[in-house]
């Protein structure tokens, strides 16, 4: 899985990045998150309840820091275990840049998984983590940019498994297709002994 982007951050860089390396706002910001914990400067552990389609588990893992340019960019390399489920691991580059008052956080993801997870399908794997990666800027955005204290985060998002399924067809709405079926059917019991 691949995965890249970048979102605007209404606060200085340098805040942004004392967020990015504080336990307490990523597990604010991470969905779903149990805990962050910092082992070392550059080595974080951190344990997330992940669902992906009909798969939940319990990640646990470590994240070190590498390539430290504070408070421009770092690079992060990490692995999960997640029981039956199976297992994630990969790395990270996050480079921060000036905005006007703002930052411009941009991110670039690789990472694989095994196990059970392997078997659901790189589409779903990646709705997935695209819809975590936003709730996470989110929330980060939330919590970084000035938002009220305690004001809520938006809740965890669930993927469904009818996103996935397309809204048309060879240029006919979904819908023009399940009644073109269903006539199909009707056509057939009714009129099936004449043909």
């Amino acid at each position: 899985m691949d995965m890249t982007g970048e979102r605007r951050i209404p606060a200085p860089r340098k805040r942004v990045w004392d967020a990015l390396n504080d336990p307490e706002v990523l597990k604010a910001c991470i969905p779903n998150c149990e805990s962050v914990e910092q082992i070392t400067p550059t080595e974080l552990k951190a344990a997330v309840a992940v669902k992906v389609g009909p798969i939940s588990s319990r990640f646990t893992g470590k994240i070190n820091l590498t390539d430290l340019n504070p408070p421009t960019s770092y690079k992060l390399q990490g692995e999960g275990q997640g029981g039956v489920a199976g297992f994630a691991k990969g790395g990270a580059a996050v480079t921060l840049s000036d905005d006007g008052p703002g930052t411009i956080l941009a991110y670039e993801v690789h990472a694989q998984v095994g196990g059970k997870l392997a078997q659901l399908g790189s589409r779903l794997i990646d709705a997935t983590a695209k819809q975590q990666a936003d709730i996470f800027f989110d929330r980060f955005a939330a919590a970084v940019g000035g938002a009220e204290a305690g004001a809520p985060l938006p809740p965890p998002a669930q993927i469904s498994l009818l996103s996935l399924i397309p809204r048309e067809y060879r240029g006919l709405p979904l819908i023009a297709w399940v009644g073109i079926v269903i006539y199909a059917a009707i056509f057939i019991l009714m009129f099936g002994h004449l043909l």
